[in-house]
Formats: structure tokens, C-alpha cells, sequence
């Protein structure tokens, strides 16, 4: 059997982070970053576990890409993130010089687009890959929360 490497098989294993963070009790949000069709980093929210607001998943796969390729700039590079990137997110997305966003579920509070915050000019962007899938774990999450309360 071949894998085809296409943007759901990609998004596919950013849901994978998204529920290894949905298992430590982290908001579900996964993310991968693909060059040359290899994932060279993944990460998930660890907001909770390191008490930190900037430990988004797309701010800590950025770090390891960055490591990874022993640069700053990720000009060739895509990310795969379950939820669209917030603010700060895209602002970081922005100085990578990132290639391409592809994000699963839109976010209509905080995401980059309602909120107007800018990504590079030459970033493509392309939402609501898998966006069931991705949009589903945030809701078990959230509903598990509210019945907690």
C-alpha cells in the first residue's frame, strides 16, 4: 500500500498531537511542520504543563523546525495546524517567512483573519482541511469542561 503524502495525510498527524495534548488535559491543538514532504517537527499545546501562554503548538513546532534546519527562516516549509493560528501565532508564522499555513478548524474569536493580524506576503494560507475532525476534538474538550464546572 502507498501513502499518499497530500495535505490530509499531514493534517492528519497534526490531529495526532492534537489528541496526545487532548490526553494531558491541554486545549486539543496539534501541529506538524512539513519540508520536502517529511514532517520535520510536530508539537501540541502545552500551555498547562509548562505555565506558559506562548506554548502554542505552532510556537513550539516552530522552535524545533528552526533547530532542525539550523535556521530562522522556513521559506520551504509548511505547517499543518488543527486551529487557526491566533494572533500571536501568525505573528510568529509571519517572521519564520513560513511557506504555506494549512489549518483544520476556523477560529471566529481569536484567529488571525477575524483579528485582522497580517502573515508574510508570500504565505500561502488554506483552511478547513479536515476541519470535522479538528473542530470535534475542540468540542470534546470544551463540553468536558463545561460538565466539569
Amino acid at each position: 500500500m502507498k501513502i499518499e503524502f497530500d495535505d490530509n495525510y499531514f493534517m492528519g498527524k497534526a490531529i495526532d498531537e492534537a489528541k496526545i495534548a487532548l490526553s494531558k488535559g491541554e486545549v486539543p491543538i496539534g501541529a506538524v511542520i512539513v519540508a520536502e514532504n517529511k514532517i520535520i517537527a510536530r508539537a501540541h499545546n502545552m500551555v498547562e504543563a509548562l505555565t506558559d501562554v506562548t506554548a502554542h503548538a505552532e510556537i513550539l513546532a516552530i522552535t524545533s523546525a528552526s533547530n532542525y534546519i539550523g535556521g530562522k527562516y522556513l521559506e520551504n516549509c509548511s505547517i499543518y495546524v488543527t486551529l487557526e493560528p491566533c494572533q500571536m501565532c501568525a505573528g510568529a508564522l509571519y517572521w519564520s517567512r513560513i511557506s504555506k499555513i494549512f489549518f483544520g478548524a476556523a477560529d471566529s474569536k481569536r484567529g488571525f483573519k477575524i483579528l485582522g493580524t497580517k502573515v508574510h506576503p508570500k504565505t500561502k494560507v488554506e483552511g478547513g482541511i479536515l476541519q470535522k475532525e479538528c473542530k470535534d476534538l475542540l468540542d470534546k474538550f470544551f463540553i468536558s469542561r463545561r460538565n466539569m464546572n
